[in-house]
């Protein structure tokens, strides 16, 4: 089946069938990880025939929502600098992040069970994401409220307990202490404190 060209906008309808497909997938597939792909056009309101087009298997749409997704939470570094101080920034992100880890753990399944079949595709990194904390990092370094030589694989190394948490309890307390000791750390030795 032939794919979209990526070099070729799409017509504004076609954007729009799109976006709601992937919007009625973003939560089809957090609360069902192998939800039917055929429910997941039905509530878009696309036929299978558009729906193919678009995302010819499975594993093209779970993909796609994820790096969507993940993108979503990479986009919100920029503005939350410009809106914010970057201690602030910082700390507002790191709830962003979590929020989303918390809201998409269904999709996690979904991930995973699409790359882990044999001969099926490689998870998307995070590299958005770890662009996007790698910019707030250095932010609140040269604003002396982040100790220097911190880099983003090591705040993912120190927010690793955030992917042990059950998003299905209460989980907002454990994940604001998670965080603010996370970023009690983070201050800990900075030249502005």
């Amino acid at each position: 089946m032939p794919q979209p060209r990526k070099d070729i906008p799409l017509r504004s309808d076609a954007q729009r069938n799109r976006e709601r497909i992937l919007e009625v997938a973003v939560a089809e597939l957090t609360r069902c990880a192998d939800v039917p792909l055929s429910l997941i056009a039905r509530k878009a309101g696309v036929g299978q025939g558009t729906f193919y087009r678009n995302f010819p298997h499975r594993e093209a749409l779970v993909l796609e929502v994820y790096r969507h997704e993940m993108q979503q939470v990479a986009d919100a570094a920029p503005r939350l600098l410009a809106a914010l101080g970057p201690d602030r920034a910082l700390r507002e992100w790191m709830d962003r992040l979590a929020a989303f880890a918390m809201a998409k753990a269904g999709l996690a399944d979904a991930v995973r069970l699409v790359t882990s079949a044999p001969g099926g595709p490689a998870k998307p990194g995070p590299t958005p994401v770890l662009d996007a904390v790698g910019l707030l990092l250095r932010a609140g370094q040269e604003a002396g409220t982040v100790r220097p030589g911190v880099s983003a694989d090591d705040f993912f190394l120190a927010i690793a307990g955030l992917w042990q948490v059950d998003p299905a309890e209460d989980w907002q307390p454990r994940v604001t202490r998670l965080l603010d000791l996370v970023m009690d750390g983070l201050r800990a030795g900075a030249p502005g404190r």
